[in-house]
């Protein structure tokens, strides 16, 4: 369907089509494949070491986002770090999620993935700031403002692009479609009820990991300007 589209409306990216999807295949199963050697043979290190080198991928990632920042890779990849280590850390030590790597893994990716996606918006956010406030920006350090106070404007408007999408998503979770996970579970027979009691869980989790993500890397990329 996608390809009929893009073909019809002339876009030039039915190529690109093509690639993404025998891409996406091919690393799934890439993906599956080690997985099932993980699960057998690496235990819960293994599952930890995983997830770590998902972190890794998402720093550089998110580091694109903000292109032309300084240090912008380690603050993305210590952004993403922060919010994982906190979010998994917290429902590993109190036994929300079983401390094994079929659990820790995938749970893990969720984590990972929200987290870069907070990074990201934040950092994307903060270079267009430093671009379009500048002069703002040096006008309040002229008056004698420190620099993250002269900054803190448009740190907060960053933050607040970060964490609005999903605050919304939180706000209409069930009333506009299913989530993910709660799905997942149905379609595997589980009844609504346990599958809502895991899906308060995943939703609460992925927020908390966007904020902590966000705010890491909003302050530790106003540190790097000032």
């Amino acid at each position: 369907m996608t390809i009929v589209v893009v073909s019809r409306e002339g876009l030039g990216l039915g190529r690109e089509v093509v690639v993404a999807a025998v891409r996406a295949f091919g690393q799934l199963l890439a993906v599956g494949a080690l997985l099932g050697v993980l699960f057998r043979l690496a235990g819960l290190p293994g599952g930890l070491l995983w997830v770590v080198g998902m972190v890794v991928v998402g720093g550089s990632v998110s580091a694109r986002r903000g292109a032309g920042l300084p240090g912008v890779r380690r603050v993305a990849t210590t952004a993403i770090a922060a919010g994982t280590a906190s979010t998994l850390g917290l429902l590993l030590l109190a036994h929300v999620v079983e401390a094994t790597p079929r659990v820790v893994v995938p749970v893990g990716g969720m984590v990972v993935s929200a987290a870069t996606r907070g990074t990201s918006v934040v950092l994307l956010r903060l270079r267009e700031e430093v671009d379009a406030s500048r002069r703002q920006v040096e006008a309040r350090l002229a008056l004698g403002l420190p620099g993250a106070q002269a900054f803190a404007p448009h740190l907060r408007s960053a933050l607040r692009a970060a964490l609005v999408t999903d605050i919304d998503a939180v706000k209409t979770v069930g009333l506009i479609s299913l989530p993910g996970a709660m799905t997942g579970l149905l379609l595997a027979g589980v009844s609504p009820l346990t599958a809502i009691r895991y899906q308060v869980v995943v939703m609460y989790m992925l927020l908390g990991a966007v904020s902590v993500a966000a705010a890491v890397a909003g302050h530790l990329a106003t540190r790097e300007l000032f």
